[in-house]
């Protein structure tokens, strides 16, 4: 049987359960998907924004979230976590907007979605539908797109 060819643009959705292992099983899945498509390059920096996103989602929720890849430019991918929490992150919601607050020194967390700004082209958050349908935080790596200025980490 030949092989299955597959246009650009293409999306993929993992449902994912409130399970500690999930945020693993969701990295290798994009990293199946992006050396299937020619894309292993971006693999690194993509699993890290999907790593941030997982884990966000994963801490700030109780319930499912879902991993959504989609091929946004020749070269690049977005990768897009969806949550039932409502609540969108300071600095996430407008595509390129403000950083998000940096994280006092002697912080065990809040670096995250600093990092996924530090290394996106471009990111954002939308609500979905009422507070009970959550939000999607999203950011795009490889392509044309300009890379969103961020201040150092620190």
């Amino acid at each position: 049987m030949p092989p299955t060819t597959v246009s650009p643009p293409w999306t993929y959705t993992l449902q994912l359960p409130h399970d500690p292992r999930a945020p693993g099983i969701a990295r290798a899945t994009l990293r199946a998907v992006l050396a299937t498509y020619g894309l292993a390059e971006l693999a690194p920096t993509a699993e890290l924004l999907a790593a941030e996103m997982l884990n966000n989602a994963h801490c700030h929720t109780d319930g499912p979230y879902a991993l959504r890849l989609r091929h946004s430019s020749p070269k690049g991918v977005r990768v897009a976590v969806w949550d039932s929490n409502p609540e969108i992150p300071p600095g996430f919601g407008q595509p390129g907007g403000r950083p998000a607050p940096a994280a006092p020194d002697d912080a065990e967390s809040g670096r995250g979605l600093r990092l996924v700004q530090a290394c996106a082209d471009s990111w954002g958050a939308y609500p979905l539908g009422a507070a009970r349908d959550g939000k999607l935080l999203w950011a795009e790596v490889g392509g044309d797109l300009p890379r969103a200025q961020v201040p150092p980490l620190h």
